[in-house]
């Protein structure tokens, strides 16, 4: 093989791998891909006795009330702003007026307060209040204008609610203006927290079941007891970046979700994230 041939080919090689080397890089996922994984949201479904949650979404517990909700089988839907900590309530539709932050409104949702669907509703609205248990039925993030919108619906079930209502409402948390493109996602996480805080009543009914035998168990108990305070303390376990997912299996077990985005893998436990990037730790947060 002579010299330019030989530079051909390494030549064709090298613009082959250009060409596809960027495909095998994955990117990191967007704020709101993480935002998905973080909050799955619920799916409502209907038949002739109405609209009811087919599939249940993360349980999240209102830290403020304020916000106004509407069955869900009516079109209309309501909406609150969340700023500086504070829950800013939509005005009145029956008054004809809005405020101004309801007309910025009216520009998210191209849908004004004043419609006829939303005075004719003004009878069957209800305040959600602190403490009440909804369900997000959507999450999106808009960058241009630093909001993320949540939708929720009421757990009525939760709430003990009969008959059944299915309260809605959107919710939208304002950003300082330029910061949510910088801002990672357990930031807006700490955000949305402060109204919608993700509640522990799935993890309290888990825990409520290994204690069923608890009468049965408890002259047993305090010798377990005193067998694992002699035990040596177990050494908090580490993930470091290049480890696969089944070492971090190992050693932290099974994640609560996976988002699987091709190349990159998200696992989501309890108060941690660990992106893999082709089977590899890539990213923990």
């Amino acid at each position: 093989m002579g010299q330019q041939t030989l530079k051909a080919v390494i030549s064709a090689i090298t613009f082959t791998l250009a060409a596809f080397v960027p495909c095998l890089v994955a990117q990191a996922p967007t704020l709101q891909e993480q935002l998905a994984a973080q909050y799955k949201v619920a799916k409502m479904g209907s038949d002739s006795s109405g609209w009811s949650i087919v599939e249940e979404g993360t349980l999240l517990s209102l830290q403020k009330g304020g916000i106004k909700g509407s069955p869900y089988k009516t079109s209309f839907t309501r909406s609150a702003t969340f700023q500086d900590g504070t829950v800013h309530a939509a005005a009145d539709p029956a008054s004809g007026k809005a405020s101004d932050m309801q007309k910025k409104l009216c520009g998210v949702f191209k849908k004004c307060p004043t419609t006829p669907d939303a005075v004719n509703d003004e009878q069957t609205t209800k305040l959600f209040a602190k403490g009440d248990k909804v369900y997000p039925t959507k999450i999106d993030v808009n960058l241009d204008k630093d909001q993320v919108i949540m939708g929720i619906v009421a757990c009525d079930t939760c709430n003990k609610t009969d008959p059944p209502t299915y309260n809605k409402a959107n919710v939208v948390f304002v950003f300082p203006k330029g910061s949510l493109a910088k801002a990672g996602a357990g930031e807006v996480e700490d955000t949305i927290g402060q109204l919608l805080s993700i509640s522990d009543d799935a993890q309290q009914a888990s825990g409520d079941q290994g204690g069923g035998q608890q009468g049965g168990g408890q002259q047993g108990g305090q010798g377990q007891q005193a067998d694992q305070n002699q035990q040596p303390q177990a050494e908090p376990q580490s993930i470091e970046k290049g480890m696969t997912t089944d070492q971090v299996e190992g050693a932290m077990g099974k994640p609560e979700k996976i988002v699987n985005l091709g190349p990159k893998k998200i696992y989501v436990y309890k108060d941690l994230k660990v992106t893999f990037l082709n089977g590899k730790v890539f990213d923990v947060q």
